[in-house]
C-alpha cells in the first residue's frame, strides 16, 4: 500500500450452497469472484480482496472479513455507503454487512487473533426442511453428555493433525489452540461452537463428525486424547458435511486511535 491509497475492511455474510468456496476458482465460482466483480464497477483499479479465511465448497459465513485497497483518487464513495452500493449489485446469497476505512497496516488475515465457527446438527428422525441446506441431519439418538465430555478434551493447545484433512502440501505446524468447544441444545437442534487461534483444513468438520460418532457410541468419550496423540487422520472420526458449517466471527485486537498512539509515543520519549 502506498501513501496515496486507501484501505477498506469488509464484513461479509454468504450462503455457500451455490459456490465452490470463498476463493476465486479455475473451475466453478467462488464468493470472492462475485464481490471483486462488483468492486470493479466502482473502482477502475479492480482491487483484489484479501480475506481472513478460506471456506470450502458449500460452507457458509456470517462474519467473513476481507480488505482491499484503492488509489486515493478513486475514494469518492464514502465508507458508510460502500456496503449499500456493493449490495445493490451482489446476488441475494452474498451480503456486505459493513464497510469501513482501516489503517494502512491492517491485514484481514495476518492480524486476525482467532475465529469462531458454528456447526448445526438436526438430531431427529425427520429433518427440518427449512434447514436442509444449513444443518447435518443425524437421525440416530445421541448421548449429549458423552459428546460434551469429549468436547472438553479438545480445548487447549494440541496437535490437531488427526482431525484435519490431508492437503497436497506440507504444513509448517499442525498445532493449534482451541479456547472453546461447546455444544448447545435447543429441541432437536445441536449447535457446536468452536473457537481457536487458527484452524487446519477441514478441522472443524473433523471435530464435529468425531463428536457425533462418540454420541452414538462409535468411539469412547475418553478416546480424544488417544486420537490427538496418534497424529493420524485415520484414528479420528468422520468429517461432517460442509453445509452445516458457518464461519461465525473473526476476532481482532481492538484498534487504538491515533490520539492514543501519539500519547503513548510522547510518554515513551519523556521517559
Amino acid at each position: 500500500m502506498t501513501l496515496n491509497s486507501l484501505k477498506f475492511k469488509l464484513v461479509i455474510a454468504y450462503d455457500g450452497t451455490a459456490y465452490q468456496g470463498w476463493q476465486v476458482q479455475k473451475i466453478g465460482t467462488g464468493v470472492q469472484e462475485k464481490i471483486e466483480a462488483v468492486l470493479k464497477r466502482y473502482f477502475p483499479s479492480a482491487p483484489r480482496l484479501h480475506s481472513s479465511s478460506r471456506t470450502d465448497t458449500g460452507v457458509h459465513a456470517l462474519g467473513m472479513v476481507a480488505h482491499f485497497e484503492i488509489p486515493q483518487s478513486e475514494g469518492k464513495l464514502p465508507a458508510p455507503r460502500l456496503a449499500i452500493a456493493l449490495n445493490a449489485f451482489l446476488p441475494d446469497d452474498i451480503r456486505v454487512l459493513s464497510a469501513k476505512r482501516v489503517p494502512e497496516k491492517f491485514h484481514a488475515r495476518f492480524h486476525a487473533t482467532g475465529k469462531q465457527y458454528r456447526y448445526t446438527v438436526w438430531n431427529l428422525h425427520a429433518l427440518n426442511p427449512l434447514l436442509r441446506q444449513h444443518a447435518w441431519h443425524v437421525p440416530r439418538p445421541l448421548d449429549l453428555k458423552r459428546m460434551r465430555a469429549a468436547a472438553k478434551a479438545l480445548v487447549g493447545k494440541h496437535d490437531f493433525k488427526s482431525f484435519a484433512a490431508t492437503q497436497n502440501y506440507e504444513m509448517e505446524s499442525t498445532v493449534r489452540t482451541l479456547t472453546r468447544c461447546d455444544i448447545k441444545k435447543s429441541g432437536a437442534q445441536l449447535t457446536f461452537i468452536i473457537e481457536g487461534d487458527g484452524f487446519l483444513y477441514k478441522m472443524c468438520r473433523g471435530i464435529v463428525g468425531t463428536l457425533v460418532q462418540i454420541g452414538y457410541g462409535r468411539f469412547p468419550a475418553d478416546g480424544i486424547h488417544a486420537m490427538l496423540a496418534h497424529k493420524n487422520r485415520c484414528q479420528a472420526g468422520m468429517s461432517a458435511p460442509a453445509h452445516g458449517l458457518v464461519l461465525w466471527k473473526v476476532f481482532y485486537q481492538p484498534q487504538r486511535s491515533r490520539a492514543s498512539e501519539r500519547k503513548e509515543k510522547k510518554a515513551s520519549v519523556s521517559r
